[in-house]
């Protein structure tokens, strides 16, 4: 006698796509207390009031915990001030954002990283308070062989930094210029750079990696990327 096999009355996903959906409709599922914070947060009158008062608590005493292992030269009062900008702007950022949040993390996990990221940008941009933003590559000895390495390598070390160096001057727009030395070569935060050019740091990520693309391009026509040493007697060849 075959065996009868009882299936379950509801229809099992029978496509890629259905399945698919199925998986993310379980991973997006927020639990009872996440639900509860975003419809509260979504919501106006007292309800609102007291959930976003508890947010910010909550907010800046993650903000405290990342300035406070960040601040070993920072006074407790400037710290303090510093996590309480941070709570606050992470409070900004996540009452813009709460529409995007879909429930892959609990929201006070969702919630928390927000605060400990605008604390570390402003732990970043603390140093250089009053200081001016070097563009110009002043830096390239910084980079050069720590002297530890073999002669051939420390020649190879110096070969790359010297095409890098050039390539920068030849290829990159003033602007990508400015941007790529800033970021990389005088590691100047993105956040304070961005603040000084009055643009986004998206814009600044995108302005990097162009110029990023158009290194790689030029360094690869002497058959040289940033992990390999040019080959002898590549540039005499493209002369």
């Amino acid at each position: 006698m075959a065996q009868l096999t009882i299936q379950d009355q509801r229809r099992a996903p029978n496509t890629v796509s259905e399945r698919e959906t199925g998986a993310q409709s379980e991973r997006h599922s927020p639990d009872r207390e996440s639900l509860v914070w975003v419809r509260a947060l979504a919501d106006t009158g007292p309800e609102h009031e007291a959930a976003v008062e508890r947010l910010h608590a909550l907010l800046l005493r993650a903000a405290r915990l990342e300035v406070g292992r960040r601040r070993p030269a920072v006074d407790s009062r400037e710290a303090d001030d510093l996590a309480v900008e941070a709570a606050n702007d992470a409070l900004v950022a996540i009452m813009k954002k709460l529409h995007t949040y879909r429930g892959d993390s609990r929201f006070t996990t969702w919630a928390y990283k927000f605060a400990l990221l605008e604390a570390a940008a402003k732990m970043r941009k603390r140093p250089w308070q009053g200081r001016e933003v070097p563009l110009k590559a002043d830096g390239w000895a910084q980079v050069r062989d720590d002297g530890r390495s073999s002669p051939a390598a420390q020649a190879e070390a110096s070969e790359l930094i010297h095409a890098v160096r050039d390539a920068i001057a030849e290829v990159l727009t003033p602007h990508q210029r400015e941007v790529l030395v800033a970021i990389t070569l005088n590691d100047v935060p993105i956040e304070v750079l961005a603040e000084r050019r009055g643009t986004t740091r998206g814009a600044l990520y995108k302005t990097l990696h162009d110029a990023r693309h158009k290194l790689r391009a030029e360094l690869a026509k002497d058959g040289l990327t940033p992990d390999q040493p040019r080959r002898r007697g590549a540039a005499t060849d493209r002369r």
